[in-house]
């Protein structure tokens, strides 16, 4: 006689009877668990990839090599060029203190005995801010070029409208009318050092801005207040580079 398992339903007055195999009851419990067993295996298997694949791949990639960086080839030239580069800026700096002033951007003259920084992109139709400016040092004009770029270069300093308000400001170019041509004009700019022969000066009108404009070669031009102490007309010094004058 087959055995037989008996299952009632019970609600809503309803009421039943089935009969199942235990076999197949046991066949369909052993499905769902290898089911859920190669599950997990799976789930498993997936989160060891995940956690140590990049430890593996690591690993693998030492062992063959392919982890290492290869250095670039120095010669000996180069780090000889290093050091060359090294010594110069060194030097450029050494010379610019001498001077008591800073190898960023700055000014001597030694005749004069003038010496500054230099206040670069300075506006020169600002009252308030070249004024500003030239209470710490030179100025250089907003919009013209810096040394080596084969343009004008516009410096100016001491602009002042009264003897009273010569304090006030830095009198830097106060003695720029006693340059003659001939005379050099150092320049300290980005760790180089640049040097400058004055070639020409002149007196102008205050409201003559043609200086600020390129010449189509590499000038430096210094301005100050003429007669000194006063606003009345400008003083300009040219200068140009030494490298570039007939020897």
């Amino acid at each position: 006689m087959k055995q037989t398992v008996t299952i009632y339903q019970f609600g809503d007055a309803l009421q039943g009877e089935i009969n199942i195999q235990p076999r197949l009851v046991l066949r369909l419990a052993s499905y769902l668990l290898r089911g859920l067993g190669a599950g997990l295996i799976g789930f498993a298997v997936i989160a060891a990839v995940f956690a140590y694949g990049p430890i593996v791949k690591e690993e693998l990639a030492f062992k063959f090599g392919n982890k290492q960086i290869k250095e670039a080839p120095v010669s000996g030239f180069g780090l000889l060029l290093d050091v060359v580069e090294a010594q110069r800026v060194d030097r450029v700096r050494a010379e610019a203190a001498s001077y008591g002033v800073g190898s960023y951007f700055s000014v001597v003259i030694p005749k004069i005995g003038a010496a500054s920084d230099v206040i670069a992109n300075v506006s020169t139709v600002s009252a308030d801010e070249y004024l500003q400016a030239l209470q710490k040092g030179v100025a250089h004009a907003k919009g013209t070029h810096f040394p080596g770029q084969r343009e004008s270069i516009f410096l100016f300093s001491h602009s002042t409208d009264s003897p009273i308000n010569f304090a006030a400001y830095n009198a830097v170019f106060y003695l720029l009318g006693k340059l003659e041509v001939g005379d050099r004009v150092l320049i300290f700019f980005a760790d180089a050092k640049y040097e400058y022969e004055v070639v020409d000066k002149q007196i102008t009108d205050a409201d003559d801005t043609s200086w600020l404009e390129d010449k189509g070669q590499e000038l430096l031009i210094l301005q100050t207040c003429y007669p000194p102490g006063t606003s009345w007309k400008r003083q300009i010094v040219v200068a140009k580079p030494i490298d570039s004058l007939p020897r």
